[in-house]
This record gives C-alpha cells, structure tokens and sequence, in this order.
C-alpha cells in the first residue's frame, strides 16, 4: 500500500497518457554495443571482485558496479562533450547503457547466477553422514536438474574439482553442466518473461497514478542528464562534500585492513554480546541486533517521505520488543528456518504480506479493468508502453503455467508447484518491488518461503520426500534470497526512460539483448572459474550458503515424524490483522504515520542492515523540512546524492585494488 495517498483512478480514462512530454528517442546502435560491453564489464566485476575477493558489487538494487559503470560512462563522455560535442552521448544512450550494465550485474549476482550454478553442485559436495543429504535427497533429484550423479553418492569427482580446482592440464567437464544449465534456463526465461509482463502492467499505475518515488532511479538521472555550466552536478560543492565523507572513512579503513595499525573509521556495532549478558528477557533480541552505518542507503533514504522512514526503524524496533515480550511470557526463542529473525516475525510477515497485496490489488483494481479493455481492444492501448497489453497478460498467463509445469517435472507436485509459483510471482516478487519503489530498499529478503504457508495447513513431512527434494533445490535458486529483484529493476529502468525521454520499447529491446548476453556468458564463466581457482577459496555465503543450508532443512524435516504445529497459524493471523489494521489508520487517518509496509519487512535483512540509515534519514529530513522547508530539503539534494556516488563508488574501487595486488578490501555495511 502506498505510503501516500494515491490518487483516484478514472475508470473512464483510456491507458494512453498525455502526449505533448516531448520527443522520445530510440535505441542508438553505439548505445547498445556500448551497453553490452558495460554489462559484460559488470560481469567480469561480479566474477572477480564479488566471487573471488568477497567485496559484493553486485547483490544490490542499487549495485556499486553498475553504478561505477555509471560514473565511468559520464566522465569520459563529459571528455567527449568537450573535444567533439557532436559526438557525445545523449541522456537517454547513458541510461540505455546504465540499464543493460544494471541488469547483466544483477543476473551475474544473486539475481540469477550467482544462485543457480552453486545449487547445482554443493549439496554434492557438503553431503555429510550426519546431515544424511546424500540418501535422503539424491533419490528424488532428476538427473537433468543437477551436475552430478544423483545415485552416484556423496563427494563425485565433478564437485571435488569444483570446490578444490581440477588438477593441472584437466579441462572442465561441461558435458556434466550442459544439460543442467539448458534445463534451467527454461524456467529461469519464463520467470524472467513473467517479470517483463509485470512490468508492463504495473507501471502506469505505480509510476503515474500512485506517483511512488523511485528513489533508485535518482542519481543515474543526475548523472545522464548533467551538462557542463555553472550549475553542473559535478561543480557542486556540496555534493563533493556528500561525495568526500566515505571516500575518506573507506581509504583509511582500506589502510587499515592491510595495515592495521593504522586507525579504523567503524561503521559497524553488534549489540548482540552486550544483550546476552544482559540476561533474560533482553537477550531474547540479541540476534541480529546491529548498527550499520551506510551512506548510501542514508543518501537515497533522506528522499523517501517521513512516514516510510518511520515506519522502517520503529517496526526493526519492535520485532525485537516482541521478543522480549514472548521471553517475559516464558516461551523460548525459536529461528525462522533460513531466515534471520524470529518464528513468529516470519510468520507475522507472511500475513502482512498477503495483505499488502490486497491493498496494492484494490488500489490498482480500476487501472487493472482499463488494461484488460485494453488488452481485448487494442485501439484503446498506447502503443509506447514496454509491451502490448495483449501480450503482457497472455506472457504472464502463459510463463506463469509453464513455470508450474516446469516445477511438477522437478518433482513437485501440482498444488505445491501452483503455491511455488503464486507466492513467487504475485506475492514476494511484487512485494519486493514495491519496496524499492516506494521504500527505497536496496537489499530485498522476505522472511518466509511458500513451504511456510504449506506448514499452516499441514506438517511439512507429510508432503513427501519427493516434494521437499524439488523445494530445496528451486528455492535456493529462486526463493531464499531476492535481492537482485528483476521487477523492481524493471520498473525502475522504466522511470528512467520517462525521465529522459527514452522510448519503452527501446528500452526493452536493449534489456533483452543484454540479458541474452549476460545469461549465456554468464553461466560459462560462473562454471569455469571455480574449475579453475577452486570455490572453496572463493565467497563463502555463495558457494556453501543457501543450497547446503535449505538441503539441510528439506533433509531434517523428511526424516522428522510428522507434528502439526498451530501456533505457527495463530502468529499469521496476527500479522494479517495487524496489517489490516494499520492500513485501515493509514487510509482513514491522514495523521497516522505507520503505514503496513515496515510491518512487513521488519524482520528481512534488509532492514537489519539499513534501519539505522532510516533512522538518521527520518532525524535529518524532518529537522530540515521543520525549519527550512522545501526549499533547505531541495538545496540539500546533491549533498546526498554525493553520499551515494561516494559509498557505491568507493565500493567498486577497492575491490579493483583488492583484486588486482591482492590485498584486502575494506568492510562496508551491506
């Protein structure tokens, strides 16, 4: 639900918006192969500096390689504006270009490879006797949908060699990851295409009727559209002054960390110890109690309006009120399975987020009645939106069944494969997107998975072995972690294009040949890398993280007696309710400042991260708006958004340094 009221839709309007915004440009040849090699840049960024030194480029909204790719791209075509005017790049080629290195970064990371080729391959590899991996989930893994040999056991030669480097002169076995790779490149294009169609659909109405902020695409309109003079982006003293505050804590906690008696500039606090210690019943918030200082995610927050800032620090704060309250009422501290937060916070979520689907359904009921009359009369369509109406819901009809079809063939089974794909691509997915649409949230987790739903209704052993096999497997690539959100990047690409007048169409066609690139060269080096130096000496998190630990947990629960658990429906319920209730004071009380959204995300790992940055963005914005109003709040802008060039700049930096002599990159806060 928008943290503003949205305005009232006319159901009377056609889809076809007012005319007279300008002249829109197409896509340039040079824009795209500039692009493509932009993306292709980010992906060797991604496979050198995320995997092998740990320095995360590209596991972002708002990834630090592409908008170093950014950078980059502006100031050699600032050179070039000043040497040869008649050849410099357009604002709507920079954001073409930014597009595709935005999207070839995110599929690189966790948006798609960065999960799929390790789930492949590690539960092989990591199976142990105690986990009982190996003879439990094997069996009911088809042998098209792994790189290994699901009855040949535990530790196969293709995984040793993965994890370890091959010996000297061996080459890599790609006969054992054609087959792998093709099969799920078929329902990673459908879910791809299913979020295209989403796009096209939601964008009229999150962009013109709810008018949300789109705090992510404000930076690269900056950059794209700033020209030389005195009031140029880049003369601004003040965003040098935003711009210089990391750059200087991150040289000197780069110093630090490879020569550590030079001082550290912290950014970082657990409050965990102190709470242990502190005994029950605070202890019960010990996990995941930190302060994290990022001047990003403080840059982009000081733009988002005050009652979503608000409402993302005070419900961090009272999840974790809640577990204190749960530990006074003498019930122990259970973990959400894979999430870092608590059981009845995840379940809580769940229920939130099913409600705010509701409400972002209702809002947008009269604009979904005029795409559908659009889409059965195409004369009432306008012809520049990303796709065809028409097009846009039979995609989404049709992606959505065969990604059905394609789980069942996994070993789902058709109920379990039809709530797989529901909650994926009509709740989490939208849910994240309005996150980053609306709250500006650049790391996007949810706290629960559509196996917790199940586990409302019936005990998860009850569902099978063959079942919980598929579901480890799809959801480690899919599910467990959804930072890299391809809708919200979508979207945000299309208010891009509007501002800088660039045709949606174009801007589709270029996404989709950086996409084909990306996808294809992506997955061959994401393959032949750790052949070659060996996984285990790269990042830990992506290559012994999420497939080992929901293998784990699909093992445990095949092999647990079943046990229906109903608090697990009682903690639902509350969150739906308090959700209910929050948009009914948000929607029927202009003065209430909590709208259901932080609810929501209190729990996800976003917000552990980010919630002091919300905190001191809500602090600082409404200090400023009291006493200096609109016009201190507007003279404030590039100071900001230097505080966000700066952090994601200085990211990108020192994990080239750090890759290229080997040293060690500082720490930053994601």
């Amino acid at each position: 639900m928008a943290s503003a009221q949205p305005l009232p839709p006319d159901d009377s309007r056609d889809l076809a918006p007012a005319r007279g915004g300008g002249q829109r440009f197409g896509l340039t040849p040079r824009a795209l192969l500039l692009g493509l090699l932009m993306a292709a840049f980010c992906c060797v960024l991604i496979v050198f500096g995320e995997l092998m030194r740990s320095t995360l480029l590209g596991f972002l909204q708002f990834p630090a390689a592409a908008v170093a790719s950014l950078l980059l791209v502006v100031v050699v075509n600032r050179g070039v504006q000043t040497l040869a005017p008649r050849l410099a790049l357009r604002p709507p080629e920079i954001i073409v270009i930014y597009a595709m290195s935005l999207v070839g970064t995110m599929v690189t990371s966790v948006g798609v490879l960065e999960k799929l080729v390790p789930t492949l391959i590690c539960v092989n590899y990591f199976a142990t006797p105690a986990t009982r991996i190996a003879p439990v989930l094997f069996p009911h893994f088809p042998s098209w949908a792994v790189a290994f040999d699901p009855e040949g056991g535990a530790g196969q030669r293709v995984a040793r060699h993965f994890y370890e480097g091959l010996p000297p002169g061996a080459p890599v076995p790609w006969g054992l990851w054609i087959t792998p790779l093709l099969a799920w490149g078929v329902v990673v294009i459908l879910l791809i295409a299913a979020y295209f169609c989403l796009a096209a659909i939601l964008r009229r109405q999150w962009a013109d009727n709810e008018r949300l902020s789109f705090p992510l695409a404000l930076l690269p309109v900056e950059l794209a559209t700033d020209a030389p003079g005195a009031g140029s982006f880049f003369r601004n003293r003040l965003m040098w002054f935003g711009f210089s505050i990391p750059t200087v804590i991150y040289v000197l906690n780069f110093l630090h960390a490879n020569w550590p008696g030079i001082p550290e500039v912290p950014l970082f606090h657990d409050f965990g110890p102190a709470l242990k210690g502190a005994g029950l019943p605070w202890s019960a918030m010990a996990g995941w109690t930190y302060l994290r200082l990022s001047f990003g995610g403080l840059g982009l927050a000081y733009f988002l309006p005050t009652e979503v800032l608000l409402s993302m620090w005070v419900f961090f704060w009272f999840g974790r009120l809640e577990n204190v309250g749960f530990a006074l009422a003498g019930v122990p501290w259970e973990g959400m399975p894979s999430y870092p937060t608590a059981l009845w916070s995840g379940y809580q979520a769940a229920g939130a987020f099913l409600v705010l689907v509701a409400y972002m359904a209702r809002a947008a009921w009269p604009h979904l009645k005029q795409v559908y009359r659009a889409a059965v009369d195409p004369r009432r369509e306008d012809q520049e939106e990303f796709l065809p109406l028409r097009l846009a819901l039979a995609g989404l009809l049709l992606a959505s069944a065969g990604a059905v079809l394609w789980f069942v063939k996994l070993g789902m089974t058709p109920a379990m494969a039809l709530l797989e794909v529901l909650v994926l691509l009509f709740v989490t997915v939208p849910v994240m997107a309005r996150s980053v649409s609306e709250a500006g949230l650049i790391e996007t987790e949810t706290s629960f998975r559509p196996v917790s739903l199940a586990a409302l209704f019936v005990p998860l052993p009850t569902l099978g072995a063959q079942n919980l096999s598929a579901i480890a497997l799809a959801d480690s690539v899919f599910m467990r972690d959804q930072r890299c959100n391809l809708l919200a990047t979508f979207l945000d690409c299309l208010k891009m294009s509007d501002l800088v007048h660039l045709r949606r169409r174009a801007l589709r066609n270029a996404l989709l040949a950086a996409l084909v690139v990306i996808l294809i060269g992506g997955a061959l080096a994401h393959v032949a890398v750790p052949y070659k130096v060996g996984a285990l000496k790269m990042w830990t998190y992506a290559y012994t993280g999420t497939p080992q630990w929901l293998a784990r947990d699909s093992a445990a629960i095949i092999q647990a007696a079943p046990k229906y658990d109903p608090r697990l429906v009682w903690y639902f319920l509350s969150g739906l309710l308090m959700a209910l209730w929050l948009g009914y004071m948000r929607t029927s009380f202009a003065w209430w400042p909590l709208p259901p959204l932080g609810l929501a995300l209190s729990g996800t790992w976003g917000i552990i991260v980010l919630w002091f940055s919300f905190f001191l963005a809500w602090l600082i914005k409404g200090t400023v708006m009291r006493y200096g109003g609109w016009k201190a709040f507007t003279a404030l802008r590039p100071f900001f958004l230097g505080l966000v060039l700066g952090e994601f700049s200085q990211v990108t930096l020192w994990a080239l340094v750090a890759s290229l002599w080997r040293l060690q990159s500082p720490s930053f806060p994601f």
